[in-house]
């Protein structure tokens, strides 16, 4: 299985890294971050995909949904990642919701999530 190749896309990108960092970008799979790194991060999982399956052939592109979680000591720091790594994205994918924003009461970290649809060809 592929995987999408938000990652890669968010390192190359100068307003993500502006951000987040370079070596390494603090942009995390599986929805983890390391304990104790430096704030503000992205976080983004695999939600739910599949093959473009045809009738005649094998499938050529794999969709893919995922969640992207920024965490930002600041609203406005997770809203200016959320912004950035959307923009990042959109020539190569689609936000598709934007979710919910919070406040963790015990770490204190705002949270800004969305999804992103992509399609990534084999």
């Amino acid at each position: 299985m592929n995987s999408a190749p938000i990652f890669a896309v968010c390192a190359a990108d100068a307003g993500v890294t502006a951000l987040l960092g370079l070596s390494p970008t603090r942009l995390y799979p599986f929805g983890e971050a390391p304990e104790g790194v430096a704030k503000p991060y992205a976080v983004w999982q695999l939600v739910t995909g599949s093959p473009e399956n045809y009738l005649a052939g094998r499938p050529d592109l794999d969709g893919y949904t995922l969640q992207v979680d920024v965490y930002g000591t600041t609203a406005t720091s997770a809203r200016a990642v959320t912004a950035a790594i959307s923009a990042a994205i959109e020539l190569q994918a689609y936000v598709t919701r934007w979710g919910g924003e919070s406040k963790d009461t015990e770490t204190k970290l705002y949270r800004s999530s969305f999804d992103i649809d992509w399609l990534v060809p084999r």
